[in-house]
């Protein structure tokens, strides 16, 4: 009955497909020293053209149909105005998107106010002239995320020249990489001197704005903050009975408030909850002594705010003061208790990869740094450099340990070897399809190509076990290889086109967040396309060319193992067989 199926199966079309397939091998295997050399460079060719090539990431580029928004007025700009730039920016979102499209706008302006009990550390924001926007679209507006930035870039630049805009991470995995900071590349000088490390920063920001792709180029602090310096003489305020107290009160009162110089509170006595008591003046009753209203912009008008009262009538603040105009750094932040100052860019067109290269290469430019300042890269670019280390490292790791495996398995470096032979058509079948089809390399099409290799593993062992078991029952090893991989024609088939169909709706991104796995799809199918290849049709030549001197006896020294050279029968086996 056996032999019945066995004819049958030899009659129907895959019984003629397996010896087409036979006839190709042995005649591949006839000349294997010439088919594995064209591997070899094929595979070397594919590893040296695409590699370089590819772009990369941490995680794959996905368009959530969302983006954060921050922008910047002009330093000391106050709450009310900033407001309403950010109204005049969701406006042009809308025009921009269609109001249709935008599903829900989020907004906050200014900084959290000195009478929350908030550390200024967990702020989203630098000062009264910043603001975040989050713009939600709808899930099925149809308009590209990273075109609307660009459009919005160049309508806000037209528009509104003053304000310096910068598209952040929305999504909670890019927040996550960037470890802090607000945009994917960041770049923080510090040293001992604040004015040297601000002169070297603009030195690397004038070499990062050549970079086409860097976008929202800017420093992250505000480092020209308007201020007016007051210079009290003495001897006049005394000559009018006044001190340094009284012209600052006056002055903290004006421009701020009483609770930043004298803390007051009262407690409720009916709850007992505190209250803070302070004295603020509106600036919209600032009244000058000719009682006309005045309103605080410009340094004139503060001179003009009235101190006190002498014998000679009123005294004013330009009557015991100088004032002038200046700026100054508007926050100052610290990593190590150094002062330093960052510059945040965003990127566009470009893989994370190739971008972090062109900073490097920019910071290079920028020259030599001045005595105790210091140049970081921080955001993306540094979890990028330990993540492709890391898996590289990992999958050479992974390589090796597998090639011991199998050579304890096997107890033949030999046939180790012959099987570790597909890697390289995985891996340059990885990179081929992740070039065609714009792919970056990244964790998922890592872990793509690690399974890759596990799958084209296993169709290498099955092959070449079966061909290692019919050169042990005598046959010539190219024979050997032609009849194990004829007889294993069928499993590697069906393991590789189950693996590839399976694979195949993730490669192609359906479904909610596919763009997320593709480049795990796409990874396998590539590696595996080619290992599968590389099986049926290299692999038997390398098999052959490993084994052409090899002895038939096993390796192995354990006495009871027929195949060993050190198997010794007892005495009744050789009776027996004698008298057989």
């Amino acid at each position: 009955m056996r032999h019945a199926h066995h004819a049958a199966e030899e009659a129907s079309w895959f019984g003629w497909f397996r010896r087409s397939y036979a006839g190709l091998v042995a005649r591949l295997v006839a000349v294997r020293w010439l088919v594995v050399g064209a591997y070899a460079a094929a595979a070397c060719g594919a590893l040296a053209w695409c590699g370089p090539r590819l772009g990369r990431e941490i995680f794959p580029l996905v368009d959530a149909g969302q983006f954060r928004l921050r922008i910047r007025a002009p330093d000391g700009t106050q709450i009310a105005r900033t407001e309403r730039y950010a109204l005049d920016v969701i406006d042009l979102v809308k025009r921009e998107a269609g109001e249709e499209n935008v599903a829900l706008t989020l907004g906050y302006v200014g900084m959290i106010h000195s009478n929350f009990p908030v550390n200024a550390v967990y702020q989203w924001s630098r000062g009264p002239e910043e603001a975040i926007l989050y713009v939600d679209l709808h899930p099925h507006a149809g308009i590209g995320v990273e075109p609307l930035k660009e459009r919005l870039r160049a309508t806000v630049a037209a528009v509104m020249p003053e304000l310096r805009v910068s598209f952040e991470p929305s999504d909670i995995v890019n927040e996550v990489m960037s470890f802090g900071a607000p945009t994917p590349i960041e770049i923080a000088v510090s040293g001992p001197k604040l004015a040297d490390s601000r002169k070297h920063a603009e030195a690397i920001r004038a070499e990062l704005a050549a970079i086409p792709a860097l976008r929202d180029l800017q420093f992250g602090q505000s480092l020209d903050y308007p201020t007016i310096r007051v210079e009290i003489d003495r001897e006049k305020a005394g000559l009018s009975g006044l001190t340094q107290g009284d012209v600052s009160r006056a002055l903290t009162m004006a421009t701020s408030s009483s609770r930043f110089v004298m803390p007051n509170y009262w407690a409720d006595p009916t709850s007992g909850i505190a209250y803070q008591v302070q004295v603020e003046v509106p600036r919209q009753v600032l009244r000058t002594p000719d009682d006309r209203v005045q309103t605080l912009t410009s340094a004139d008008d503060l001179a003009r705010l009235p101190v006190g009262q002498s014998e000679a009538g009123q005294v004013l603040v330009r009557d015991v003061a100088t004032l002038e105009p200046g700026t100054m750094p508007g926050q100052f932040d610290r990593y190590n208790m150094r002062r330093q100052i960052t510059i945040t860019a965003t990127i566009h067109g470009e893989d994370l990869g190739s971008v972090a290269r062109q900073v490097q290469a920019a910071i290079d430019r920028a020259g030599p740094a001045p005595q105790g300042v210091s140049t970081e890269i921080r955001g993306q670019i540094v979890p990028l450099g330990d993540m492709l280390s890391g898996l590289s490292v990992g999958l050479a790791i992974a390589i090796l340990v597998v090639f011991l495996v199998l050579t304890a398995n096997f107890q033949s470096v030999r046939l180790a070897l012959a099987t570790l032979s597909t890697v390289p058509a995985v891996i340059a079948g990885v990179l081929a399809m992740l070039f065609v089809t714009g792919t970056t390399l990244d964790i998922q099409s890592f872990v793509g190509s690690i399974m890759a290799i596990g799958v084209a593993m296993a169709n290498a062992i099955l092959l070449v076990t079966f061909a290692e078991q019919v050169r042990r029952g005598g046959r010539p090893p190219a024979e050997a290889a032609v009849t194990g991989a004829a007889s294993r024609l069928r499993a590697v088939l069906m393991t590789s086109t189950a693996m590839i169909a399976g694979m195949l709706p993730m490669a192609l991104g359906l479904g909610e967040a596919g763009q997320q796995n593709a480049p795990l799809g796409r990874a396998v199918i590539g590696g595996l396309s080619a290992a599968t290849v590389a099986t049926l049709f290299i692999l038997p030549g390398i098999f052959a060319i490993m084994q052409r001197r090899a002895a038939v006896a096993s390796a192995s020294l354990d006495p009871t193992d027929p195949a060993s050279a050190s198997f010794a029968p007892n005495a009744a086996d050789v009776l027996a067989e004698q008298g057989a």
